[in-house]
């Protein structure tokens, strides 16, 4: 099938530009909106999007400050509500008004602040390895790492800086796998060193605290009890903990979840199992 994507930007409500990639096919059953985490980016969901597009207009954008969106000069701005801003912008200006939403950590929780703000906006969820409890563990691990990068002089020292950071999440790739994983979160400069590809000032507004949504997750959480969402969950995740997908499920009887054996935090979502559930639960939803 003939995938095409376009490139373009959209300013958020403050001016700023934010890059987004739009990919489609022939016949598109609705738009999904797929959005990166802390430090990651939009390239994070480029075979996903292509394999989307076969039934759906897939939008992937870079939040403010990562890839090829700007850098925020007011480093406070860097928190999920103005994330959240962000999306409904681009949601208003680049849709009918109503997409099915795909976060991975971070943006997972800006999914489910727009699901809880307007939820008319939004057919469904999923949040890849990410809840209303964050894991003290995982937490900690991405504060110690986030906006902290140096400049590398090859990719095999970016390779290494990003096993280090994901903390065994990936046991199965090959040395191929991580230098994708490790291009797609990190660029060239006009130096030709290699840099992570955000303002490190992210990094600084996640230990200030101001990443922190400023209400009680579980408010939120309860707010979508009747959004259709599915949760996939990394088996042995740091951010995402088997007792928090209880008390999801606990509270919300109707959540779909997924967890892929052998992965951390967050599922790339290729797995199989993450991939035949995403797939099904977006055809019963996004039809």
């Amino acid at each position: 099938m003939n995938i095409r994507y376009r490139e373009f930007t959209c300013p958020a409500s403050d001016g700023l530009q934010l890059f987004c990639r739009e990919y489609t096919s022939a016949s598109a059953a609705g738009t999904v909106l797929c959005l990166p985490g802390l430090t990651r980016n939009s390239r994070d969901f480029e075979a996903l999007a292509r394999r989307l597009a076969a039934r759906h207009r897939v939008l992937t954008p870079d939040l403010r400050g990562r890839g090829r969106s700007q850098w925020d000069t007011n480093p406070a701005n860097y928190e999920p509500g103005m994330y959240a801003q962000d999306m409904l912008q681009l949601i208003g200006m680049h849709t009918d008004g109503r997409v099915g939403l795909i976060g991975t950590s971070l943006g997972g929780l800006v999914a489910m602040l727009l699901g809880a703000q307007v939820p008319a906006a939004i057919a469904c969820i999923v949040l890849n390895d990410v809840g209303p409890g964050i894991g003290a563990a995982g937490r900690a691990r991405i504060a110690a790492y986030a906006g902290r990068s140096h400049p590398h002089a090859n990719w095999q020292d970016a390779v290494a800086e990003t096993k280090a950071n994901s903390g065994g999440a990936f046991p199965e790739f090959t040395d191929a796998d991580w230098l994708a994983y490790a291009r797609a979160g990190y660029r060239e400069d006009a130096a030709g060193h290699i840099v992570a590809d955000y303002d490190p000032r992210i990094g600084d507004a996640l230990r200030s605290g101001r990443t922190a949504v400023p209400v009680d997750l579980w408010e939120i959480w309860a707010r979508l009890r009747s959004m259709p969402t599915l949760v996939v969950h990394g088996a042995t995740s740091d951010v995402l903990t088997a007792a928090t997908c209880e008390r999801m499920q606990a509270t919300k009887p109707d959540l779909a979840c997924v967890t892929v054996p052998r992965r951390g935090h967050p599922a790339r979502l290729d797995e199989p199992v993450a991939l035949a559930a995403l797939e099904a639960f977006l055809a019963r939803h996004m039809a």
